[in-house]
């Protein structure tokens, strides 16, 4: 099956010379969605206008648009998953560590409990 056993390591594109889309996170949908963006907003004012050279300045001009708006969103929703990630794994430490003792919050504590502290 693919990728079992390849012994050739696996190409990368980089976009602009230096953008390896494969290995920066949200760089391949924001490529996709950009060009998708630019064919659309190209194709669109070229059947309201049939004016070519100002359909491509508008396509070129929807590709940065929709690439950077992907981006800016895609990277977002990331930080916010790598923080909730953050605060689940601080919260399942702090489960372990402190299961069974007097400063677990789910512990019911007695009455004599209660007065020591």
């Amino acid at each position: 099956m693919a990728g079992e056993g390849d012994s050739e390591p696996r190409k990368s594109f980089k976009l602009l010379g230096f953008l390896d889309v494969a290995s920066v996170p949200c760089a391949r949908e924001s490529v996709l969605y950009g060009s998708l963006g630019s064919f659309t907003v190209g194709l669109g004012h070229f059947l309201a206008t049939s004016r070519v050279r100002r359909s491509c300045d508008f396509a070129v001009g929807g590709f940065i648009c929709a690439m950077l708006g992907y981006w800016f969103y895609c990277r977002y929703n990331l930080a916010q998953h790598r923080i909730q990630q953050r605060m689940l794994k601080e919260g399942m430490r702090n489960k372990i560590l402190f299961e069974g003792s007097s400063l677990d919050p789910e512990r019911k504590q007695t009455g004599s409990e209660r007065s020591d502290s």
